[in-house]
């Protein structure tokens, strides 16, 4: 009786484990399809740090079911913040550069809520980055 619960459990957490994996790839399918597809700079950005952040977390979920132990629990939870605190700060850094860089919008962008900011208005960029062309 014992060795059939036991069974149980082991497929289930297979299951588990091949679902969480799949779910994690098709988040990265959609993450990479939309930085192909998306037209500009900041929707890409979007495209790359919001989907596979979540991706990232089911995989890490995945192992943490395979693995069961305390070790890939607590360097999984690690990995999983690391991500998620830096992939919007990243992405926030990147965003201000295009747009000090006067990288241009998507016609279809309703607001830009960055164009009247003084920070960014052309008259406060040191001369070498005011030069440039849009990239």
């Amino acid at each position: 009786m014992q060795l059939t619960s036991k069974r149980n459990i082991m497929m289930i957490s297979n299951i588990l484990v091949i679902v969480f994996v799949l779910s994690g790839a098709f988040f990265s399918l959609l993450a990479a399809i939309g930085v192909i597809r998306f037209p500009d700079v900041y929707t890409r950005m979007h495209a790359a740090t919001k989907a596979p952040a979540f991706g990232i977390m089911l995989f890490l979920i995945a192992a943490v079911i395979f693995f069961a132990d305390l070790y890939s629990m607590v360097i999984s939870l690690l990995i999983v913040l690391f991500i998620f605190f830096t992939a919007p700060i990243a992405s926030h850094i990147i965003s201000r550069v295009a747009h000090l860089l006067n990288t241009e919008i998507w016609s279809g962008t309703i607001i830009d809520e960055l164009a009247n900011d003084a920070a960014i208005n052309k008259k406060n960029l040191p001369e070498e980055l005011s030069e440039t062309d849009n990239l």
